[in-house]
């Protein structure tokens, strides 16, 4: 089965910019209509999906995270890497990884993302 895994620093400092990279294994993020997604919960609220990365290396973003989300991929790693910056502490949140877009079959177990000073 698919399997991906979240990893980064769990706690980033304001105004910094958050890295987390997702580590597929057990499928390829190259393979032909597949989508690769970052989502995030804040705690207490529902979740949001941030952006994802296409199988061509198209990306997607969500508009209401204002521009800040970069998403790129490692093909030969079979990895794809977040970066959102100007960060503050209402990116506080549970970070997760998955495949699709909209409806995911296949998630990571997430990472705990504070930003704090």
């Amino acid at each position: 089965q698919v399997q991906l895994r979240e990893s980064g620093p769990g706690l980033v400092k304001p105004s910094q910019t958050l890295s987390l990279t997702c580590t597929v294994s057990n499928g390829s993020i190259t393979t032909n209509y597949l989508y690769w997604s970052w989502i995030r919960q804040p705690p207490g609220k529902g979740r949001e999906w941030i952006g994802c990365m296409a199988y061509s290396g198209s990306t997607y973003y969500n508009p209401s995270l204002k521009g800040r989300t970069s998403i790129s991929r490692d093909t030969a790693k079979n990895q794809f890497t977040l970066e959102l910056s100007s960060v503050t502490p209402e990116d506080t949140a549970v970070y997760y990884c998955a495949r699709g877009w909209y409806w995911y079959d296949y998630w990571g177990q997430g990472t705990q993302v504070t930003v704090s000073s």
